[in-house]
C-alpha cells in the first residue's frame, strides 16, 4: 500500500493529530464511498442520542464498504466528516483512532471535518463520506 499512497506533512503546515495534510495517490482504482450514517443493515438507527455508539456504527459501515471494494482502512485517502455538534470532536477522534489503528501502520488520510445544523435524518449525529485508492 505504501507505494500507492504517500502521506505528506510539510513542516510549515505542522503535523496534524490523526490525519495528513496531503495524500499523494498512484493507484489503479479510486473508490468513492457515499456518506455513512449510524444505520444497520435493516435500516435501524444505532445509538439514538448516543454519539459514541453512532460513531462506532459509522466506522463499522465504512469497514463493510471498504471490504466490499476489496480494501481496508489503509486504502482511505480522504474523509469528509459531518458532525451536528462540534462538542463531539473528542469521541469522534477516539472512534477514528480505533478504526485506523486496525491496520499497520495506522492510516492517516486527509480529513475535512465540519459542523452542520442537521443531517438527512433527525436522529443522525455523524456522517462520513470517503475516498479510497487501490
Amino acid at each position: 500500500m505504501s507505494e500507492m499512497i504517500t502521506c505528506i506533512n510539510p513542516p510549515d503546515l505542522g503535523t496534524p493529530p490523526g490525519y495528513s495534510q496531503i495524500v499523494e495517490v498512484k493507484a489503479g482504482r479510486i473508490i468513492f464511498i457515499a456518506g455513512q450514517t449510524a444505520l444497520d443493515r435493516d435500516g435501524n438507527v444505532i445509538g439514538r442520542n448516543d454519539f459514541a455508539a453512532q460513531a462506532e456504527q459509522v466506522f463499522r459501515n465504512l469497514t463493510i464498504a471498504l471490504e466490499a471494494s476489496r480494501c481496508t482502512p489503509a486504502n482511505l485517502v480522504k474523509l469528509t466528516v459531518f458532525l451536528t455538534d462540534m462538542d463531539n470532536l473528542g469521541p469522534y477522534r477516539e472512534a477514528r483512532n480505533r478504526f485506523f489503528a486496525s491496520v499497520t501502520p495506522p492510516a492517516a488520510p486527509a480529513v475535512t471535518l465540519v459542523e452542520v445544523s442537521k443531517l438527512y435524518g433527525p436522529d443522525f449525529l455523524i456522517e462520513i463520506e470517503a475516498i479510497a485508492a487501490a
